[in-house]
């Protein structure tokens, strides 16, 4: 019976998520007929994980070292196959500025965007609002600010002394229209996601994990051509970043009546969450995977490059 330990918790802002990914994912994986461990991982873990001596490693940590390559990078030199993608992919697509330039390299539309220090952002308006200032390196929407037409000035949140988020953000151009997501399996894309939210709200943390938060609509009522252009996108962004194992890539598509037609990828999150509200976990039941059998095909492509 293959051992598998389930890395969660850590000590990024997404802990909370974390835990509720790793719990699921190893009860999941307990059903499917594996050995597990489940390590709430410390900065120890090195020395956690040489005493478990794991076949495989799933890799449930969300945020800061856990999905920007550092603990990659630890499995790495353990020499242990690990889940989802790999040193330079999660360091990249972990950075959104640095993934947004390999993604426009690549032929993706993203939004147009300027990384600037904090306190100049908050001084006066960059560029002309609406905009959205977000963290070059948070998930979960930790830290993003939406800046409406109408505001007379930016983000007074900024000049907080104890702004936990980097002195880096980067401010983006606010696209309007449909919040839609596409996961990637492997090397093909699953089905499209629409994110519906509550009137007023953007899809922020509480639209994210709340029972009561965003609708996931699967299939997203798109037209066919557009349908199949998110899909592709989803799958050329995961080749761009180097991604394996499964990402999944977050979209807005301005098709409102006056709008300007605009399908930008926002982002492209190589551990995308587990948990029951989650995304990719609909994705996959959509296509007849059920969530046991996620699992294992994780699993059972882990790797590491040794």
């Amino acid at each position: 019976m293959k051992h598998v330990a389930v890395l969660m918790g850590g000590w990024s802002s997404e802990r909370p998520v974390s835990l509720n990914s790793g719990h699921a994912c190893a009860a999941a994986l307990r059903e499917a007929g594996y050995r597990v461990t489940e390590v709430d991982v410390g900065r120890d873990v090195a020395d956690v994980l040489a005493r478990l001596k794991p076949d495989v490693v799933f890799n449930a940590l969300h945020g800061p070292f856990g999905e920007d390559g550092c603990v990659q990078g630890v499995l790495e030199i353990l020499g242990l196959p690990y889940t989802h993608s790999g040193v330079l992919a999660s360091s990249l697509a972990m950075n959104k500025a640095r993934a947004k330039d390999v993604m426009k390299a690549a032929g993706i539309p993203v939004a147009e965007s300027v990384l600037m220090h904090r306190l100049d952002v908050a001084k006066a308006h960059v560029m002309e609002p609406p905009y959205v200032v977000k963290p070059v390196a948070e998930g979960s929407s930790f830290g993003v600010l939406i800046v409406r037409a109408d505001a007379p000035h930016p983000p007074q949140q900024l000049f907080a002394a104890d702004w936990p988020y980097g002195e880096i953000v980067m401010v983006e151009r606010y696209v309007a229209g449909r919040e839609l997501t596409c996961g990637v399996m492997g090397d093909e894309a699953l089905d499209i996601i629409e994110l519906v939210t509550a009137e007023g709200h953007f899809y922020d943390y509480d639209q994210k994990y709340s029972p009561d938060g965003a609708r996931h609509v699967i299939p997203a009522p798109l037209l066919p051509d557009v349908y199949q252009t998110v899909r592709m996108l989803a799958v050329r962004a995961h080749r761009a970043l180097g991604c394996r194992g499964i990402s999944r890539s977050d979209f807005r598509y301005d098709d409102r009546p006056d709008g300007t037609g605009a399908l930008v990828c926002l982002e492209v999150n190589t551990q995308p969450g587990m948990t029951a509200t989650s995304l990719v976990p609909d994705m996959a039941a959509h296509a007849g995977i059920d969530f046991p059998a996620l699992m294992r095909w994780m699993v059972e492509d882990a790797s590491c490059s040794r």
